[in-house]
């Protein structure tokens, strides 16, 4: 589907923050901008599928081939 470009400590990196921002989203449910913390899905998913599209665009690639 996607050439693969997120690798090795970027993958990490980014599964991690997205789900500590998720967590954010669910221990602090009843603040204001509680659905703000909801952004944590994009680095998650670019974590697991190994795909950032805005990395494809700056001609990023940090996956080892």
């Amino acid at each position: 589907m996607f050439e693969k470009n997120v690798g090795g400590i970027d993958r990490i990196l980014r599964i991690v923050i997205g789900l500590a921002l998720l967590a954010g989203f669910f221990l602090n449910s009843g603040s204001a901008y509680s659905w703000a913390y909801l952004i944590g899905i994009v680095p998650l998913a670019t974590g697991i599928f190994q795909t950032c599209l805005l990395y494809k665009v700056l001609g990023i690639n940090t996956c080892k081939k």
